[in-house]
């Protein structure tokens, strides 16, 4: 009796992917069984690149099966492989040509208000996931994937860091904790990531340890770009170690607080006022500010409510948070207008600048906008707050010109 190895997802409401099984066979050469609404156009194209794969792996007599419903070549090739790698023990690994779709260049300061997770294992999430114009999109290979699934999520992900346009979107991949998630490493780190999340941090040995391996792996591969970090915590360690974590590595450019995790951890139910969770988040945003680092919030989990989405997000922005997940598109919106300057927040960041220079034209040593007193942070604050609503387009740009250097 032959074995099968199977790959990939199918069912009423699967779309964009395929279920592949596969079958060593003796002899009698490669038997390649393509099912799929559209065989008649894309048949021949499927069957082709299905022999190619098994081709380069040196499978030259095999039956297998393809029950596709709309997977694109990336997701065929990562299903294929992975029904492959659980019949013959290999290290290769078949890589469709690179797109350079994404010229992305990595900074430590920039707009993270909305990161997008996809699960590493739907593929059709993953597809439109940059036309709703999130900040960040966060390929996902931790919680949102079984765990018999884990190998075929990071042959998914690989590819699709490869081959999938997210429209300018920072490209973010969240592995597993460590020691699983090193290995998630080979998968991400050779093929365009822009920043690694690390799922339930609580010390700075794991970022280190961490570094380690991509730093070997960047050598392995000739990878030359920067790749940046994001611990997420999610402990009540993890809290109480956030500022040693936060300054730990030159490559972090925020910390993430996951409420879920730290709440079970806690013992406690996460409630809407989320008074059990205060403590925790001052901590990260302070460690953050101290640190010179952005502050993430958790997500927001009822997707149907937009009104309490809204009220969540004037808290955290006035806890000092800059951002936070999302499990759903339709919360992207809310999260850019949420943590995005305001006209009032707006308005009084011009009057303090152009106070500032007014006073440094004539001179003065003392700077007041009406009764109050203005300090240097507070006018770089101003500054920064201008500096935001310009990028964003939010504010007059021949104000700008006229005042500000």
């Amino acid at each position: 009796m032959l074995n099968n190895y199977t790959a990939g997802n199918k069912g009423q409401k699967v779309r964009s992917d395929c279920f592949v099984t596969l079958a060593l066979t003796e002899k009698g050469g490669l038997i390649i069984d393509i099912q799929s609404k559209v065989k008649a156009l894309y048949g021949q194209r499927i069957k082709d690149l299905a022999e190619e794969i098994l081709n380069y792996f040196g499978i030259l007599n095999a039956h297998i099966v393809i029950e596709d419903e709309g997977a694109l070549d990336f997701v065929l090739a990562a299903r294929i492989e992975s029904a492959i790698k659980q019949a013959v023990n290999t290290d290769l690994e078949f890589l469709l040509p690179f797109k350079p779709v994404n010229d992305f260049k990595p900074v430590k300061e920039r707009e993270r208000f909305s990161r997008l997770y996809l699960p590493g294992n739907s593929p059709a999430m993953m597809l439109n996931a940059g036309i709703h114009k999130p900040n960040a999109i966060i390929l996902d290979l931790e919680d949102s994937v079984a765990p018999d699934k884990k190998h075929e999520a990071g042959l998914l992900v690989r590819n699709a860091l490869r081959e999938v346009n997210f429209f300018g979107a920072e490209r973010m991949v969240r592995i597993n904790q460590i020691p699983q998630g090193l290995k998630d490493l080979s998968y991400i780190i050779p093929h365009n990531v822009n920043l690694i999340l690390l799922p339930k941090c609580e010390k700075p040995e794991d970022i280190s340890t961490l570094e380690k391996e991509i730093e070997k792996l960047k050598v392995k591969h000739n990878v030359s770009n920067d790749i940046c970090l994001m611990p997420i915590i999610e402990s009540a360690l993890g809290v109480e170690n956030a500022f040693t974590i936060a300054k730990s590595s030159k490559n972090i450019v925020g910390l993430a607080i996951g409420l879920e995790d730290y709440t079970a951890d806690l013992g406690v139910q996460r409630t809407q006022p989320a008074w059990e969770s205060f403590y925790a988040r001052t901590r990260i945003v302070n460690a953050c500010k101290a640190a010179g680092i952005q502050a993430i919030d958790s997500v927001f989990s009822d997707v149907a409510d937009m009104e309490g989405l809204k009220e969540t997000i004037k808290v955290s922005k006035s806890l000092g948070f800059e951002g936070m997940g999302c499990i759903h598109p339709r919360q992207i919106g809310v999260i850019h207008e949420g943590y995005a300057p305001n006209e009032a927040e707006i308005e009084k960041a011009e009057k303090i600048v152009n106070a500032f220079i007014i006073a440094g034209e004539m001179g003065l040593g003392v700077v007041s906008l009406g009764t109050k007193m203005i300090d240097p942070p507070v006018v770089k604050r101003a500054q920064k707050i201008i500096d935001l609503a310009l990028k964003l387009n939010l504010t007059d740009k021949n104000w700008r010109n006229k005042y500000v250097g």
